[in-house]
């Protein structure tokens, strides 16, 4: 079909219209303020043993067929490293978080790597998953209200029968943590949603309950970020009892302050995010961007697409006052 100038102009109009229409309650869905029943997850790098529990457990929980340690017919938790290992004696993990793999351990090395937790001939482990923004950029930037943020526990999650498959979420995530499902006929984007479907039950994160060594903790979020913050003040190799699975778990366990590099990850990244980490390398050397902003990324993109229907607007009095000028002549022929 031929475009008119006509038909710009109207598409031009309705587009604005669909834009007025679209856009607020897209902006209404992102808060800049923490749920008070937020929850989320600690990750103590420090405590991590690298047993990749977190991650079968997350597959097994989530429905996540596929990838390495993966098992077909893989029995419930509680961890089965033996009956992975006894299929062939050998398993490995994947590189990169994929549709596949919504939690990952990762190991960091440097030179002989003698000792854990030390950037200088040392190695440490760390885990990627969605860190669950307070303000999330997933949710800000979806046109089709695809991602959405719990406005009680803040667990950021995704609904596969309004994605349009724009993936545009990869692009304004700063973690770049959402992945599609290339190989898929019915592809989805996939990430960890905090096994919300799991709090009917009266149970919590799978990665949480099942670590056994307290590396991650799942609770209130304001729990969670008094833990770090008090571990941060505890001088290095004093004794501390570490709680394991929740943060207000009785069961705990009895190690060593290690020496904690400053700071908790995700406490002011993009205006705070509900998963928070501790680590005694520096989180650079771990591969987490020390330059990712403060403020809540929502507040930068809506300053922008606030003004596309000023711009649409003015596109359309300015085509339609051009319009006229140049068809006057016409009219009075």
């Amino acid at each position: 079909m031929t475009i008119t100038r006509r038909n710009f102009l109207k598409g031009v109009a309705g587009g604005g219209l669909l834009l007025a229409t679209g856009v607020p309650p897209a902006r209404a869905r992102v808060s800049t303020e923490l749920p008070p029943q937020a929850v989320g997850l600690l990750y103590d790098a420090t405590l991590c043993i690298g047993c990749k529990s977190c991650m079968v457990n997350c597959k097994v929980h989530n429905s996540v067929p596929g990838g390495a340690l993966y098992k077909k017919g893989m029995k419930s938790p509680p961890y089965e490293s033996k009956g992975l290992q006894g299929s062939d004696g050998i398993w490995d993990a994947p590189r990169e978080l994929s549709g596949k793999t919504l939690n990952i351990i990762k190991a960091y090395r440097n030179g002989t790597a003698e000792k854990k937790d030390t950037a200088i001939n040392g190695y440490a482990f760390f885990k990627q998953q969605c860190l669950h923004c307070i303000s999330p950029a997933c949710v800000s930037v979806c046109p089709a209200g695809a991602f959405r943020k719990d406005p009680e526990n803040g667990s950021v999650y995704y609904l596969a029968d309004r994605c349009i498959g724009c993936r545009y979420c990869q692009l304004a995530c700063p973690f770049g943590v959402p992945r599609y499902e290339w190989d898929s006929a019915w592809p989805e984007v996939r990430k960890c949603q905090l096994c919300r479907h799991r709090y009917a039950e009266g149970k919590y994160s799978a990665c949480a309950e099942f670590c056994p060594t307290g590396a991650t903790i799942f609770g209130k979020v304001t729990d969670l970020r008094e833990e770090a913050k008090r571990r941060l003040m505890l001088k290095p190799g004093t004794l501390y009892d570490f709680p394991v699975q929740t943060v207000t778990s009785r069961e705990r366990t009895r190690r060593e302050i290690a020496a904690y590099v400053d700071g908790v990850y995700g406490l002011n990244e993009v205006g705070g995010t509900q998963n928070l980490m501790l680590s005694g390398v520096s989180f650079e050397l771990l591969g987490f961007s020390r330059n990712i902003p403060r403020f809540d990324l929502p507040s930068l993109t809506w300053a922008y697409i606030a003004k596309i229907l000023w711009i649409l607007g003015g596109v359309f009095v300015g085509g339609t006052a051009i319009h006229a000028v140049t068809h006057r002549k016409e009219k009075g022929a």
